[in-house]
């Protein structure tokens, strides 16, 4: 048993450092050398690989009483006593490996995204391409000591692409040439990779499309909204923010600025489709400073119209409101003050919020103060699967979302 844990302790140090430990130790990409022979105390794979290594020796050589016959079960049970994961990532983590999608990824030219595809690959959560500068990341990520093999780099500038890059660009033309683009535009306009990338998507080159570590939100979506197009007459982004107490979806918390109640309406039913596609039954929320018509205004008018319009039109959603946030997410607080709430005796696990800045900035302060995981934003109402990574990313927070994104390509099948 001894020898089995030394030999697990002997791979992991040859394996790719999860991005939480290189985090702290000073941001270096730790590999297997004479800086790096044995894994870091805290990285969390100890517990369950040593663990695991040593069962199974136990169990091969007599000593332990009770058989394990699903590991996969078991490193579950040992994750979930030491609070280190949590469900919803690791079912996300089993449909993306069960149906690995090709995930694009437009600005291919910084570490955060290129440690984030060796993680993608090796871990087998999806199959990344990269689009950029083929020199520039070949040569940047040998430098940063980033595997790259067997990832698909993509220069769409390069004499190679020409071809590819015209027969995008006549597509291109065709869809846009009464909406003032001209032939040697779209010849152009084939070079920026956002645009070739979108390309890509609706031709079935790929199956995800992600953008924005580098730029705005407004920036990054106009190419795949031109290309690709919506699905639903409005578009709606949400964050989804892991607690102990299960997953919390926050919507809409990156596209509509002052929603209308027609708005407000789509944007629920919006999230509450997501959230069913991600295996959970919506309990919904909407969000106000008022509760149940404490306070009268045009504002908390329109949210209690919306809800009104929403038990009316759709009886089968569990849907309630106005409520301040701390009713919304405290059952016995709920239950004592609103006994006729149609909530009581549920958790909440979607909260609509009556405006962008509301639901935006709430997120933003969570990310930050709280030690919560946030996963998105998930962009909602495209025809296909784009979703636009927040501003400066991280590693963790970037395989995440391919992960996410790579389920919500599976569900669409």
């Amino acid at each position: 048993m001894k020898v089995a844990a030394v030999r697990a302790i002997s791979s992991l140090a040859k394996e790719n450092v999860p991005e939480d430990v290189n985090l702290a130790y000073h941001g270096k990409n730790l590999t297997f050398g004479p800086d790096y022979i044995i894994p870091k105390p805290n990285d969390p794979r100890l517990i369950t690989r040593v663990s695991v290594a040593v069962a199974k020796a136990a169990m091969k050589s007599g000593v332990a009483k009770k058989e394990i016959t699903d590991w996969h079960k078991y490193e579950d049970y040992l994750v979930d006593k030491l609070g280190l994961d949590n469900q919803l990532i690791r079912g996300f983590n089993r449909i993306a490996k069960e149906n690995k999608k090709k995930v694009l990824f437009v600005e291919a030219d910084n570490y955060n995204i290129l440690k984030a595809a060796e993680i993608l690959k090796t871990e087998s959560l999806c199959i990344p391409i990269l689009l950029g500068n083929k020199v520039f990341i070949n040569s940047f990520s040998k430098e940063a000591g980033i595997n790259l093999e067997g990832i698909d780099v993509i220069d769409v500038k390069s004499d190679d692409m020409r071809l590819k890059r015209h027969e995008f660009a006549d597509l291109y033309w065709k869809m846009r040439e009464r909406k003032g683009v001209t032939k040697n535009q779209a010849r152009r306009i084939m070079r920026d990779r956002s645009y070739f990338g979108s390309m890509m998507l609706i031709n079935n080159e790929a199956d995800v499309l992600l953008s924005g570590s580098t730029r705005s939100y407004p920036e990054a979506l106009k190419p795949p909204l031109e290309i690709v197009g919506k699905q639903s007459s409005i578009l709606a982004g949400i964050y989804i923010v892991v607690t102990k107490k299960g997953p919390i979806f926050f919507a809409d918390t990156t596209i509509n600025k002052t929603p209308t109640e027609d708005q407000l309406v789509e944007i629920t039913l919006l999230t509450s489709d997501a959230v069913k596609r991600f295996g959970i039954k919506p309990v919904i929320s909407l969000l106000s400073y008022s509760n149940f018509g404490s306070s009268k205004d045009k504002e908390t008018s329109k949210i209690q119209n919306v809800v009104k319009r929403l038990q009316t039109d759709y009886p089968s959603l569990i849907v309630d409101g106005e409520m301040q946030a701390n009713f919304a997410l405290n059952q016995d607080k709920r239950k004592g003050v609103f006994p006729f709430s149609k909530l009581q005796d549920k958790k909440v696990n979607t909260l609509i919020f009556p405006n962008l800045v509301s639901g935006n900035v709430s997120y933003k302060i969570l990310q930050e103060l709280s030690n919560v995981e946030t996963m998105g934003p998930v962009l909602l109402g495209m025809n296909k699967s784009v979703h636009i990574l927040q501003l400066e990313s991280s590693v963790n927070e970037i395989v995440h979302m391919a992960t996410i994104a790579s389920v919500d390509a599976h569900e669409r099948k």
